[in-house]
């Protein structure tokens, strides 16, 4: 029997798919939650195979769990509305196994789990062809992107300086060109960027 937690914060959505993987004779969905919390919470009690999450929810979001999942035995499927190439990136270097879009039939979904549990990752071709056509590279240097790291984990500018050597004025400048770069007005919207776009390590 395939053990299954799931996590979507939308209620509908979450209890249709409970019941319609529950109606498979090698599936048992043993957990449900609402929030990437509430997921990594589920497979330390529950210990499933697979974790199929939403990417956006609120407390934490799928993206986050995968990556604090990556080391464990369960496999993660994004189940996702959003196709963005950033998300995706993000997803393939947390050890993701599946990354679905919620407009797929139920059988896509039940087909990605049994083919994922004999060891082999499914995709949802949109994605595949997104990725192709937008190539992204990141537009910050490899300092900028430390400088870019330790803002999004809370340390001040003179912390920043202080941890790579450098003065707070030079700090200012690392992250004025980084918002340049990135195009945005602050530093809480370039995290989100850099983020989004898969760019962080």
């Amino acid at each position: 029997m395939i053990k299954i937690v799931i996590a979507e914060d939308q209620g509908m959505l979450l209890g249709a798919l409970k019941s319609l993987i529950n109606m498979e004779a090698d599936m048992e969905v043993v957990g449900v939650g609402y929030n990437g919390l509430d997921a990594l919470t589920l497979v330390e009690e529950f210990q499933p195979d697979i974790v199929i999450m939403d990417i956006e929810m609120p407390e934490k979001t799928g993206l986050d769990a995968a990556e604090e999942l990556k080391d464990k035995d369960c496999k993660v499927i994004i189940l996702t509305t959003f196709a963005r190439p950033g998300y995706f990136e993000r997803a393939r270097k947390a050890g993701v196994r599946g990354y679905l879009l919620k407009d797929s039939p139920i059988e896509e979904l039940v087909n990605a789990i049994r083919v994922i549990m004999d060891g082999r990752r499914i995709f949802a071709p949109e994605l595949i062809d997104i990725v192709y056509e937008e190539e992204i590279e990141n537009p910050l240097t490899d300092r900028e992107s430390e400088v870019l790291e330790l803002v999004a984990k809370g340390k001040t500018t003179k912390e920043i300086a202080a941890e790579l050597f450098l003065s707070p004025g030079t700090v200012r400048n690392y992250i004025s060109t980084i918002l340049d770069k990135l195009e945005v007005s602050n530093r809480i919207e370039a995290i989100a960027r850099f983020k989004e776009k898969g760019w962080n390590k």
